[in-house]
């Protein structure tokens, strides 16, 4: 075959055969990390072969998506289980260190951040009960800066007070989101159970709780909202999972990917939510690596490849809960050794067998070869494919062993 010129030219770029927009068309619109605009923007830059476009947008969506702030409010009387909640959405115990302290009556107006230890981007605000302050709900947004959240979550275990229902209503008024979360729905049940365990009927009580919660605000003339019934010790029941669906499609289209992969891995769904935010996020990099190799250099593979393919394996396996700390965590949870937990999985060693070995080293001979025969555009082109593929591949072995592992979980409990 012909040789190429050495060296690319951006016009060069013009007829490869991309389409974003037809790669994002496989997620649905509410768990897509980039706007509509942005994706047909990229696209058109893409088709016009104008790689400074392209690129300047690619580099700038990514920027944002890393380093915007999430921050969520969570308010509501004391003993209606905040802590607990906002200790559930970030994944610690609450014994563990900066956890958010359970049972403690508020006597200030204080607000307390707790930053997710995984993903530094996104804080909860404990917020001070608004029923503990001398304050109408109005100065009391503004005493806890409402401006600064993205919404507010309202708890309560028991009915929801005229003093909540006015926040509400505030929040409203604010142009702000917000959402209604009924907690220790796992203890009215079995409260209901223990008193009448002849006629107890578990949906039928869960709908009972929910019409309670209803009323509260029709009795206030107020517009009804969804409300959540939740457990903070069992989130994979009852409506959890459906506030965190709504909390996802809601929030701003760019913060989505860091919320999406702070969530608890309760459910195959959630699981899988994680994989296509990290799926589309890899995506957007593989792009901005190859505009950036206009210059044959900019695509060779380094030594330190093979480590940064590593790097890629170990970040996901924490992202899912599924790393060395984890697994010895769940293993003291459930009283078994570490050893028989990696038993189940096959990401801790993905990278130790021979045969990866080879595709390694595979990945990083593959240019030379490709260069020799096709030229330097098309040896980048595959290199960089090939290392997105085989961190799909890592990601999608990672997936897998989350859910073998929740089932797992789920079988002891």
């Amino acid at each position: 075959m012909g040789q190429h010129s050495s060296t690319p030219k951006e016009e060069d770029y013009r007829n490869l055969d991309f389409n974003f927009t037809e790669y994002f068309r496989k997620y649905k619109p509410e768990i897509k990390i980039i706007s509509e605009e942005t994706i047909h923007s990229i696209d058109l830059c893409i088709r016009k072969g104008d790689l400074n476009g392209a690129r300047s947008i690619i580099s700038d969506v990514l920027k944002i998506i890393d380093n915007a702030p999430i921050n969520i409010a969570v308010t509501g009387e004391s003993g209606g289980g905040k802590s607990s909640f906002i200790n559930a959405l970030i994944g610690i115990g609450p014994e563990d260190k900066g956890a958010a302290e359970v049972g403690v009556i508020e006597t200030t107006m204080k607000r307390t951040p707790y930053k997710h230890p995984k993903i530094k981007t996104l804080t909860f605000w404990d917020l001070p009960g608004v029923g503990t302050q001398k304050f109408p709900p109005k100065a009391y947004l503004e005493e806890v800066k409402f401006e600064e959240y993205n919404f507010f979550i309202i708890v309560s275990a028991t009915r929801f007070t005229k003093l909540e229902l006015d926040l509400a209503q505030a929040i409203g008024i604010m142009k702000k989101n917000y959402y209604l979360v009924r907690t220790k729905v796992d203890v009215d049940l079995e409260n209901e159970k223990r008193f009448k365990p002849h006629i107890f009927e578990r949906e039928k009580t869960l709908s009972q709780i929910r019409s309670y919660s209803v009323n509260t605000f029709s009795d206030s003339k107020m517009a009804v909202p969804q409300i959540f019934l939740i457990s903070n010790y069992d989130l994979s029941d009852y409506d959890f999972p459906v506030l965190m669906d709504t909390l996802i499609k809601d929030l701003p289209v760019l913060k989505r990917h860091n919320f999406m992969l702070s969530l608890p891995d309760i459910t195959e769904a959630a699981i899988d939510r994680k994989n296509k935010a990290i799926q589309q996020f890899a995506y957007l990099e593989a792009f901005k690596t190859m505009f950036l190799a206009t210059h044959p250099e900019a695509g060779i593979p380094r030594d330190n490849d093979v480590e940064k393919l590593k790097k890629s394996l170990n970040h996901y396996r924490q992202l899912f809960g599924i790393d060395d700390e984890s697994l010895e965590f769940m293993a003291k949870d459930f009283q078994v050794p570490v050893g028989h937990l990696k038993e189940y999985i096959k990401s801790p060693n993905l990278l130790n067998t021979k045969r990866q070995e080879v595709l390694l080293e595979e990945l990083l001979k593959s240019l030379e070869k490709f260069k020799s025969a096709y030229g330097w555009l098309t040896a980048i082109k595959l290199y960089i494919w090939k290392t997105f593929y085989l961190r799909q591949h890592f990601v999608n072995i990672v997936t897998e062993d989350a859910k073998v592992l929740l089932q797992w979980t789920n079988s002891k409990k």
